[in-house]
């Protein structure tokens, strides 16, 4: 039986600032009220880990040690501010370029296959997680699943919500994390308290 609640998160635009093809940590900049969100959703038993697409190695606009080292940092800082991230998935492909990373793939969102792998190593409970996201791509994956779908306004979060109107995805959509931690603690966890 899956009993582990976690928070997917989308990496760029949803913990940090959009910037396009970030990989330099000196670029690194956090979404506003980020960590103290974070912090209040593990508080109330939630683990993370983070599922992100990354093209511009696919593109040649960074290597994959490049974005290794931006992860590692991410990861450090995170878990020196109390928040621990269990494990961070990527994906390096594209389908539309040559060269050893231009491949139609499994693990590019909307793909499932990097939600899968999480969801198999962390015995991930789908009905109790969510999948936050600032791209609809980063949420077809999580509701095919059976994963609680959250976009935020954040990153592309504005101009994909526009897109929705024609889709069927109907995911909760909040301004940022830190509306979506007020959701999880005023809605989700007191339904819980008899």
């Amino acid at each position: 039986m899956r009993n582990n609640k976690f928070i997917l998160l989308d990496r760029d635009g949803v913990i940090n600032v959009e910037k396009s093809y970030l990989y330099e940590i000196k670029d690194f900049e956090y979404e506003k009220e980020v960590i103290n969100s974070l912090k209040r959703l593990s508080k109330l038993g939630y683990k993370f880990v983070i599922i992100t697409n990354q093209a511009g190695i696919a593109k040649g606009y960074y290597t994959k040690e490049d974005y290794f080292k931006l992860e590692k940092y991410i990861e450090k800082d995170l878990y020196e501010k109390g928040i621990k991230i269990q494990r961070t998935y990527f994906c390096p492909h594209h389908p539309d370029v040559t060269g050893n990373y231009g491949i139609e793939c499994k693990c590019r969102k909307p793909a499932m296959g990097n939600f899968l792998k999480a969801i198999e190593e962390f015995n991930i409970d789908t009905k109790k997680s969510y999948m936050i996201g600032d791209r609809i791509s980063d949420l077809i994956p999580a509701e095919n699943l059976g994963i609680n779908t959250v976009l935020v306004r954040t990153g592309y979060g504005k101009e994909n919500e526009k897109k929705l109107k024609n889709l069927k995805q109907k995911p909760i959509i909040v301004n940022n994390i830190s509306e979506f931690a007020d959701y999880i603690e005023n809605y989700i966890e007191k339904s819980f308290v008899k």
